[in-house]
């Protein structure tokens, strides 16, 4: 309780506060958008909170030993799937853990090896997720953690294959192929039987490892320049499913300034994403039209909201 009034007072996050956090932002549909989910470190580790789509109802979600990181919302928005790490005897650890949509029922999925990044499919059975083996690749396996199998393979040394997204018709897998580590970085897929391995997005776009299908399966919304290679910005941009037309829908430059793609809103009108200038440690929970237009604040905040997903309503 300590820690979520040190939290919510460093946010300002005060009772009067919640009542009256700046001008509310559009309503989102009834009954489909609901919270945003995202990671933060407050010093203590990363741990996962929650907020309203227009910046109220901040609430702290877990308070586990290590980080936890990675969310993805079940398609009925009732559970929430992420990763979690931590050390245990000198050895680092990743695991998948599961817990409600409102932080209660905490359980692991996984309890060997290093698997991270996990992702529901859109019928809620099964999760993808990246694994640390040898090699490493993308998995998928049941909710309960049976059944496992792998889709993908890097074939580059020590380097690795991340954020697996399924599509809306369940039918191909996304991931972020790393080349070379925060330099040569590319969007993938994959189909869902593991077929059919191709490249949609070149490695000298240096891919942000979040990205996120529309509901609607015509786009995919990414990050480019993810480690603001030789001072350009990151910029939240969309592709189609065969990695045609890109379009970048933020515009920043010099390298000051970038944004990152979190996700696109349940109902599909939205993209939430995040804006940051390292420098001056100034972040911003926004939300924009698809189209990237009507970009809104949700919320300013003293630290980077990462990893960022929009769930379901369950009402």
């Amino acid at each position: 309780m300590k820690r979520t009034l040190a939290i919510a007072a460093a946010v300002g996050l005060s009772v009067a506060g919640l009542t009256a956090a700046g001008a509310p932002t559009e309503a989102t549909t009834s009954g489909v958008n609901g919270s945003i989910v995202f990671a933060a470190d407050m010093g203590l580790g990363f741990q996962l909170y929650a907020m309203e789509p227009n910046g109220l109802d901040f609430r702290q979600l877990t308070d586990v030993y290590g980080d936890a990181n990675a969310a993805d919302w079940s398609p009925d928005g009732s559970q929430i799937v992420f990763q979690h790490d931590f050390e245990a005897e000198g050895v680092d650890h990743g695991q998948i853990m599961m817990m409600n949509a409102d932080g209660s029922n905490i359980r692991h999925i996984t309890t060997a090896g290093v698997k991270r990044q996990p992702a529901f499919t859109p019928d809620g059975g099964h999760l993808v997720y990246e694994c640390d083996c040898d090699p490493q690749g993308v998995f998928i396996m049941r909710t309960d953690g049976t059944d496992r199998r792998r889709l993908s393979t890097n074939p580059f040394t020590d380097e690795g294959d991340g954020d697996p997204n399924v599509s809306p018709d369940g039918g191909t897998v996304t991931f972020v192929r790393h080349k070379v580590d925060g330099e040569l970085q590319a969007l993938f897929a994959v189909n869902i039987d593991g077929s059919h391995m191709r490249k949609l997005v070149p490695y000298v776009r240096e891919v942000a490892i979040k990205h996120d299908w529309a509901p609607n399966g015509k786009h995919i919304a990414i990050t480019t320049a993810a480690d603001y290679p030789d001072g350009r910005s990151p910029n939240v941009a969309t592709v189609r499913p065969d990695g045609s037309h890109l379009r970048f829908l933020t515009h920043y430059r010099g390298g000051a300034t970038g944004a990152f793609v979190g996700s696109y809103s349940p109902n599909g009108r939205w993209i939430v994403f995040r804006v940051e200038n390292q420098q001056r440690e100034r972040y911003g929970l926004y939300k924009m039209h698809a189209d990237g237009t009507n970009k809104t604040l949700i919320r300013s905040l003293p630290f980077a909201p990462r990893s960022s997903d929009w769930g379901s309503n369950l009402n």
